[in-house]
This record gives structure tokens, sequence and C-alpha cells, in this order.
């Protein structure tokens, strides 16, 4: 098998995309076993099932916490390096300055596929073996479908952060016929060398699993902000659809999300980042307990940060009251660093976590407002952008004046209050290339590239070497595997 797991030291990894042994799941399933226990065997009740879901939310974990959410940032034009130099920081210097190496398996390029790829596996099996329990456990149904729900989900996510890392965006082509990544169904055997999908097939095989899902879950209420639910599959589908340009449904369900959540103001909004809890307006979250500390300790870290706000980003804030304002910390004149990682209440260091957002309410708003103004809405794209301001500045929407005489100013503004909104979460490269733009960094920059021209090979970063020397169906990204 070519996408293969390695076994080493009780632990399981990958080294390709994702080959399984079916006698190496302890890391996989995060459980402890006992001689040579099977997948099959650990499926055998529902118990099982949900212990293999909750090893696969911390497999999402680990790659979320991890390099694919620096990625975005570090490949935008919205942060820069503390340094570069230095052997703790070189991956993702290798990502700032856009050198990225096919040959580098111990870093982003081969961390990112095989952290993914992993987490992939595991909600594979998950969903295999969901039938077989739904004939074996009649009056379980319920909770199994709530299970398979959930994984979907979460195999909805895998395939479209893998397309956003290792493939041109969507419009790249007129027909998204180009090269996108593999789409797996199922745990690959020994002899399947599966090849790249069109980005096309990508797509539709996301909405077909996010749709399935959102019939599965019906009315299943919420659990919390760190386990999928209905309102989960329904945010995933509003990005999924923006990416896509399709207007009509990422409007369509940016309304059922915005309709069913709230916003948080004032200290709530704070509180999301700086304390122990989900958010009152966070949708999916990954809860770091007992996890990777790295993203609040070391790369977003208030003293010494690998990683820094650049001052295109902090130039945006005009206004002083902008509650935003209050998740940067100065440090010198001119220097500012984030503190959406960093805690502020008192903890032990147990109580210690970091925990990414997926979806949350906000990006809701902003969603629908670049959706509405692409279908020439631009009234109702102003309200909800008024909407997101108001709360920034404790406003009511209708003190807001949100001032343009052309669709193109209006849409200024929506990115400028994406950049602002969503900054260090994960978005700012991804956003850029969606909408075809050229990457333009500011001069101070420690960076050797300050503009990159759209389209661009080197807006995708290579397919590992491993890769393509184990599976002779894999073919590489252009430039970047040359």
């Amino acid at each position: 098998m070519n996408i293969k797991l390695k076994i080493r030291t009780n632990l399981v990894v990958s080294l390709c995309i994702l080959t399984f042994s079916f006698t190496s799941c302890q890391e996989f399933l995060e459980v402890e076993t006992v001689g040579r226990t099977t997948i099959p065997n650990f499926f055998s009740t529902v118990d099982g099932l949900e212990a293999g879901l909750t090893g696969a939310y911390s497999e999402m974990y680990n790659y979320y916490s991890s390099e694919f959410y620096k990625y975005p940032e570090v490949a935008g034009n919205m942060v820069d390096l503390n340094t570069v130099s230095g052997e703790t920081n070189i991956d993702m210097i290798n990502q700032f300055n856009f050198i990225s190496d096919p040959e580098q398996e111990a870093g982003v390029v081969g961390y990112i596929w095989r952290k993914i790829f992993k987490a992939l596996a595991n909600v594979n099996n998950i969903i295999e073996y969901c039938p077989i329990l739904s004939e074996q456990f009649p009056n379980q149904i319920k909770q199994i479908e709530r299970v398979k729900a959930e994984a979907l989900c979460l195999r909805a996510i895998c395939h479209f952060d893998l397309c956003r890392v290792y493939a041109q965006p969507y419009n790249y082509t007129t027909d998204a016929s180009h090269l996108g990544v593999p789409v797996l169904l199922v745990t690959p055997g020994p002899d399947d060398l599966p090849s790249r999908a069109s980005v096309k097939d990508v797509y539709d095989q996301v909405i077909k699993d996010l749709l399935e899902a959102e019939e599965l879950f019906a009315d299943t209420p919420m659990k919390d902000a760190y386990h999928v639910s209905k309102k989960a599959v329904q945010a995933l589908l509003s990005r999924v659809y923006l990416y896509k340009e399709d207007w009509d449904n990422a409007i369509l369900y940016s309304t059922k999300v915005i309709n069913d959540s709230e916003l948080a103001y004032n200290d709530d909004y704070l509180a999301m980042y700086n304390n122990l809890i989900a958010g009152k307006e966070a949708i999916l979250r990954l809860n770091g307990t007992l996890k990777s500390k790295s993203l609040g300790t070391t790369f977003y870290a208030v003293s010494s940060p690998l990683a820094m706000p650049a001052d295109t980003l902090m130039s945006l804030f005009q206004d002083p009251e902008d509650i935003r304002l209050k998740l940067f910390k100065r440090t010198g004149a001119i220097s500012f660093v984030t503190t959406k990682y960093h805690i502020t209440i008192d903890f032990t260091p147990e109580e210690e976590r970091y925990d990414p957002f997926i979806l949350r309410a906000s990006e809701m708003y902003l969603n629908r407002a670049e959706a509405y103004s692409n279908r020439n809405e631009l009234d109702k794209a102003s309200k909800d952008l008024a909407q997101l301001i108001a709360r920034a500045l404790d406003k009511q929407p209708n003190e807001i004046d949100i001032l343009f005489d052309s669709k193109e100013k209006l849409d200024e503004q929506i990115k400028k209050e994406r950049v602002k909104e969503l900054c260090f979460e994960g978005h700012n490269f991804f956003d850029i290339i969606r909408r075809k733009e050229d990457l333009v960094r500011g001069q101070s920059t420690a960076s050797n590239v300050k503009f990159l021209p759209y389209p661009n090979d080197l807006f995708i970063l290579p397919i590992p070497q491993m890769e393509l020397d184990a599976n002779t169906n894999m073919i590489g990204n252009p430039t970047v595997n040359n």
C-alpha cells in the first residue's frame, strides 16, 4: 500500500498519504490495545465507534494546531516572522519565502500532507463501520447516525483543507478541471495507487458528504462547539460554496447559520480567545486539552513569538475603539503581538490549552456580505458589514454608515473587515488566492518575497516527493515539484 502509516515505538506515523495497518491502531484510535487488536474488533460496538470518533477529533487537532493553521498566515501578507534564521523556525521560513521543497518530509510540505491523510484514515474507518453497526444494533441507529454525520463533516474538512493547500483554487480554470487531491472514501488496500481527482470532483465529494451529514443530523441539537453539529455542517457549506463562487448557496447556508447563532460582544468577544471557554459565537473549534500548546506558547506567544502582526494588518485598524485592537499587545514603538492565543485568567498547567477555531459566526456575515456583493445586492452586503463593524465599535448597526460608490469600493471594505476579523485563524492566504489577487506585502516585511502575481505556481505547496516516489499514479505540481 502506498498511502502508508508506519509503526515506530508503538506510534502510528504516516510516511506517504495514508496507508493503514490493522495491527497498528494505538495512536490511531488513542486507546490501549491488548495483543493484536484489530480495527474490525475495535468497531464491534457502538462504544468503540464513539471512541474512534474521539480519536478522529484528536487527529484533526494535530493538524489544525500545527503547520496547516500557520501556513495561510505565513504565506499571506498580514503576518511577519520575528526571525528569519535559526533551526527552530526553518520550516515556516521556507513558506514565508516561497521556497517549499518537495523533499521537506520533516516540515510543512510533508507534515500537512500526512497529518491530514492520517485524520482522513480515522474518519473513513468510522464511516465504513456505521452501516454494519446499524444492522447489529438497530436500537442505537440514532446514535450511529449522529456519529456518521460528525465523521462525514470531518471527512469533508480533510478533503477541503488538502485541496486548499496542494491545489489551485476552484476558479483557477473555468470548469475546475485542474488537478486537486486524491478523494479517498475508504482506506486504500496494499495494491491501490490513488491518483489526484479534479478540483471539481473534490468539491463535489465535499458537498455530498456535507449534505448527507446535514440530513443525518436532522433535528439533533448542538452538543457543544467542540463537536460537529448541524450548524457546523451548514457553516462549512457556506464557506465551501463561497470558495466555489456559488453565491446563491453561500447566501442560503450563511443565512441558516446566522439565524441560529449569536455574535459575541464586548467582554464575551475577548473571552472566546483569552478564557478557557468555547465562546458565544463558536460553531466548531478543536479542544486542545492535554495536547500541543505551541500555538500559544511558541508561534503566537506574547513573549518572543515566532510570528507577529505585519504593519499591513495594523494599518487597517483606523478606529482606536475597535474591540479587536484589545487582542493585540504593543511591544515597542511600532511593534505588536497578537493575544488571540493568550490566556488571561488564572489556570493550572493541566488546564492550559489553545483551541483553534474552524468555524464561528462572524465568518458567516462576511461570507454572506461577499456573496451578496457578487450578486450585486450591495445594500444587503453593506448591512452585513455594518453588523460586524457595529459589534467591533460597540454601536448599533444603524449607527454605522458604509460609504461606497461602486461594487469595487464595497468589496474592498468587505475584504479589509475579513482580514481584521479572521486574522491568525488560518484564512489570509487562502482568501487572497481564491479572489485571484496578487500577493502584495508591506515594504517592511522580513520576507525575501514582497510581491507575487496571480496566477502563480508558487501559490500551492509541492506534493511530497516521497509520495511521488511511492505512487506512480501521483502527479506533482508545476514548478514547485520540478
